[in-house]
């Protein structure tokens, strides 16, 4: 798929650890990004060791595909002598840009390295204006604020034509507070999201007090599952990828490092088939994936209203086993016999289902082998409804 100015457009996955990286890559991923142990707005995800950050870039070369870092996070003075040694470490194993939202990081990364650089979302980038400052500071590509519409991204994009690329969200878990610049979890928990040690009280139950009623607690009701006064819906935008392609967008991001393999490579294997034209109902298959009540987010005005509704995890399938190859499966979830299975597969074995017919198995992360009439390639995954409790 092109952008209006002829361009390629990227289709880039999160990868929590090197399984959800070999994941979106065999899904159709061009690019992942990822967040090494320290200085990423992902501190409770596994991440990646310097030694998985070099492995992860020598198999993203040898299959044509690229490595971006996050290192994202709002520094403090101390940080910078770290930064600086890890800057000199990431150019020296080789990834092709860093993610930052800091200036005085940016800064490290112009000095010390000669890597490409790309301004996060934390950035706020909100318009042209700021966008070109970025431009001029050295940066490549603007990661913009998930707060713009339509009209406002191709502006952006027209004047940024041969600058630097511009890289839009597509899909995954939006914030409450712009573009993640939130203090809420700093103030609840001590844990500072601008950091990446976001607790997500958004996600928290709250109860309403009565000032003349103390210690007198009141729910605040709105389904079965309680109540998400905070909880933004999830960002879906696969309907609308080729207005943002006429836009001139040249990277298209899935959020989600956190997510598991049934997540990165459920997501990937959609958008990808959408981007090379391929003709389904992509919604449907979406919503097989675990989510929140979905959204449009900014990008249409006439949707905003339903941005922060309350909204609970919809899980209907989930993940059983990851290939390995040759009929073994890295068990993910129980397995029971006469299950029925579906495979999921960027070839043609893509949702062929077949029935269980194997023991038990209740051990997760063991290998077992599978008689499946369809031949499983590394890295398909095996899914499988939920049982209603």
């Amino acid at each position: 798929m092109k952008n209006k100015f002829g361009q390629p457009i990227e289709l880039l996955a999160p990868a929590g650890d090197m399984s959800r990286l070999k994941t979106a890559f065999h899904f159709g991923a061009d690019a992942v990004y990822l967040g090494g142990k320290e200085f990423g707005l992902r501190a409770k995800c596994r991440n990646f060791t310097e030694p998985e950050i070099s492995q992860a870039v020598e198999f993203a070369k040898s299959i044509g595909k690229k490595i971006y870092v996050a290192v994202n996070i709002f520094a403090n003075n101390a940080d910078f002598p770290e930064i600086e040694k890890y800057a000199l470490f990431l150019e020296k194993a080789g990834v092709d840009a860093v993610i930052v939202s800091d200036l005085g990081v940016m800064s490290v990364f112009k000095k010390h390295t000669n890597l490409e650089i790309h301004i996060s979302t934390q950035a706020n980038v909100f318009n042209r204006h700021t966008a070109m400052q970025y431009v001029e500071l050295g940066a490549k590509r603007i990661i913009l604020a998930r707060e713009l519409p339509i009209s406002d991204i191709a502006d952006i994009c027209q004047h940024l034509y041969g600058k630097a690329d511009i890289e839009v969200f597509v899909h995954g878990a939006m914030c409450i507070a712009y573009s993640g610049r939130c203090l809420l979890s700093n103030y609840m928990t001590g844990r500072s999201s601008n950091r990446g040690d976001c607790a997500q009280p958004c996600r928290y139950k709250y109860t309403l007090q009565e000032e003349k009623r103390p210690g007198e607690f009141f729910p605040i009701e709105e389904d079965t599952h309680g109540t998400y006064i905070m909880n933004s819906r999830d960002l879906v935008l696969i309907n609308h990828i080729q207005e943002l392609a006429d836009a001139g967008v040249r990277s298209f991001k899935i959020e989600g490092r956190m997510k598991n393999e049934y997540y990165v490579g459920g997501v990937v294997n959609v958008y990808h088939r959408a981007m090379t034209g391929e003709k389904f109902d992509y919604m449907q298959e979406l919503t097989k994936i675990p989510h929140r009540p979905f959204t449009t987010g900014f990008v249409f005005e006439d949707q905003e209203k339903e941005i922060s509704l309350s909204s609970a995890i919809i899980q209907k399938f989930q993940i059983a086993g990851i290939s390995k190859g040759g009929g073994e499966v890295l068990v993910k979830n129980k397995i029971t016999p006469n299950d029925e299975l579906e495979i999921l597969s960027p070839h043609e074995t893509n949702g062929k289902k077949f029935e269980y017919t194997g023991d038990l198995v209740n051990i997760p992360e063991t290998v077992v082998q599978i008689d499946c009439p369809y031949p499983l390639q590394p890295y398909d995954l095996l899914r499988k409804a939920r049982k209603k409790s």
